[in-house]
């Protein structure tokens, strides 16, 4: 016997889909219903409705899909941008004109919100999509190997499904707005001309979100209120706490999002390298360098002109090799200065050398305040770069070269999906050693700001208690205060036996499944490269122990938090 759905839902109570499909399912029959009530109301529905999918992992994909629903709207279609783990493939196979927008996280892989999608799409039972028009845009960085990785895999699978290509894929480097911009137009163009959709052709009419004036092209001069010093002065790491003055910019933050700083390089490098080229009275080469060129990190594309440039180098012999992790360790420490130098006299001049320089990029970091609790301010928590005479681009420049009440140019990076529960009664677990406790100090100011009464739990550690435990005293006050539930440290070298969040997860296997068991969100913030996979690791091995089913289960019931958007990450 059919169990009939609640009153307004067309969609069976057993039918079989999951919570996810039958939310896409009902948003397709409810634009279903809209279009049939524009048609019998004498409005024109539209021609067709493109779907823009999106993975994304520091929000710079929604601003393009944002764009993309905008133009496609302004041209007589329709237009709704979901995440790429929101849709199924049998969801998928249901669309007609699908625009992917993705960026690629860690080593060529999926972000976040993407790794259910494509872990799905690459199935064996994965449907055919002989009925979907697509297009791929890749967000990434050219300063990678794996340089839109995300964005050709999941290309090349939808043609291997049978669907068929609106236009060639577009990898973006890290000013990506413009040629984002221009395969916008033209997809949407190609998208309009074959179904006949008519329009204005531009993205001014319809609504988008509200963007603040302030970006990367104008970042707002914001005064640097706060600088201190956070470890203590003998610990192996420097950390710091910041605090910025919002002002008058009108910027508005979540906890959970990310300030982009914009930094300016080190004059002293910028002197050195202008003298070893032999221009060290150019002014206005000076600038350029000081605020509009990477001189820290070489591109690839220097690396590649120097070896042949200088094949009995040191940097060739090492390249010669073949191995990537050999030359990540020989150019870890040395900046774009060392590397002149070891080529000798076959360096490039300073005009043939500026091409292979990239532009200077803001770095991003996670807020570490709460605008509840902090208002007209933005806090971050820095660890400073420093290895020999290598320094860290933004990080020193804050710690060193920002003078008492000088300005700092910055924007908002908003992270949707890293947020504090809607629901204050949800519990919430977050893991987060080293500077990975920022946006969770941010976290536990909201709840406690807004009298939250779920409870909150967080696994922090480094090195040294009597050295690197960053915030304790407002920790000691949170737990005593009561926002604060459960606190779990790790203090790696405090003994002989290394210790680590993950061995802190492990000992309260029990406890931390409950919690999971009783709605909790779990959050993990940190170094992407060990720490994040780590803790998945340990979370798994939580999971599968105490519900005794083995680790595909473990793994599901994973996928089903990721989901519910109840595991989410901030992992760089």
């Amino acid at each position: 016997m059919t169990v009939m759905p609640p009153t307004g839902s067309l969609i069976p109570a057993d039918a079989p889909f999951s919570a996810q499909q039958e939310s896409w399912l009902a948003g397709f029959i409810a634009g279903i219903a809209a279009a049939g009530r524009r048609d019998s109301a004498g409005t024109d529905a539209p021609a067709a409705t493109v779907d823009v999918l999106i993975g994304t992992q520091t929000g710079n994909a929604e601003l393009v899909a944002d764009d993309i629903v905008a133009g496609a709207r302004a041209r007589g279609l329709g237009g709704r941008a979901t995440a790429l783990d929101d849709v199924t493939p049998e969801a998928l196979a249901a669309m007609s004109h699908v625009i992917v927008v993705t960026s690629t996280y860690g080593e060529g892989e999926m972000p976040d919100n993407a790794g259910l999608f494509w872990e799905a799409l690459q199935s064996d039972t994965a449907p055919r999509l002989e009925g979907v028009r697509y297009s791929v845009l890749g967000l990434g960085d050219r300063g990678y190997d794996d340089f839109c990785q995300a964005a050709k895999l999941i290309d090349t699978r939808l043609e291997q499904l049978g669907a068929t290509r609106l236009h060639e894929r577009v990898d973006c480097d890290v000013d990506f707005e413009e040629p984002a911009a221009q395969w916008t137009a033209a997809v949407l163009d190609l998208v309009a001309a074959e179904t006949g959709a008519k329009g204005t052709g531009g993205a001014a009419q319809a609504p988008k979100k509200p963007r603040s004036q302030w970006n990367k092209r104008t970042p707002y001069p914001s005064r640097l209120a706060t600088n201190r010093l956070l470890s203590a002065p003998h610990s192996a790491k420097e950390i710091r706490h910041y605090e910025f003055d919002l002002g008058d910019s009108g910027i508005t933050y979540e906890a959970g999002d990310a300030l982009a700083v914009v930094p300016v390089n080190d004059g002293a490098l910028v002197g050195a390298l202008l003298e070893h080229l032999g221009a060290g009275d150019d002014r206005e080469s000076a600038e350029l360098l000081r605020t509009e060129r990477e001189i820290r990190t070489p591109s690839k594309e220097l690396i590649a002109d120097l070896v042949e440039r200088a094949p009995a180098s040191e940097l060739a012999s090492v390249v010669a090799h073949g191995d990537r992790s050999d030359l990540d360790s020989w150019l870890w420490g040395r900046d774009v200065l060392d590397l002149l130098r070891d080529a000798g006299p076959k360096a490039p001049s300073l005009a043939e050398l500026l091409p292979f320089l990239r532009p200077l990029q803001a770095r991003q970091y996670s807020i570490s305040s709460s605008p509840l609790a902090h208002p007209g301010s933005v806090h971050l928590t820095v660890a400073s770069v420093r290895y020999d005479r290598y320094e860290g681009v933004a990080s020193t420049y804050l710690a060193d070269r920002v003078g008492a009440d000088a300005t700092v140019g910055v924007y908002l990076q908003p992270n949707a999906a890293f947020s504090v529960p809607a629901d204050d009664d949800a519990p919430m677990v977050m893991i987060g050693p080293g500077t990975g406790i920022a946006p969770f100090r941010g976290f536990l100011h909201e709840r406690a700001a807004r009298g939250a009464a779920g409870r909150n739990w967080l696994f922090f550690g480094d090195q040294h208690r009597e050295t690197d435990f960053v915030y304790e005293d407002e920790l000691t006050e949170l737990r005593q205060r009561g926002v604060l539930t459960e606190l779990d440290l790790a203090f790696s070298r405090d003994q002989a036996a290394k210790i680590y969040v993950q061995t802190r997860m492990r000992e309260r296997s029990r406890e931390l499944y409950a919690w999971l068991e009783e709605g909790a969100h779990l959050y993990v913030c940190g170094d992407a490269s060990r720490m994040a996979k780590d803790v998945e690791t340990a979370l798994l091995g939580v999971i599968a122990e105490q519900r005794g089913r083995g680790d595909d289960d473990a793994a599901e019931y994973l996928a089903d938090l990721r989901r519910a958007k109840r595991y989410v990450r901030d992992v760089y």
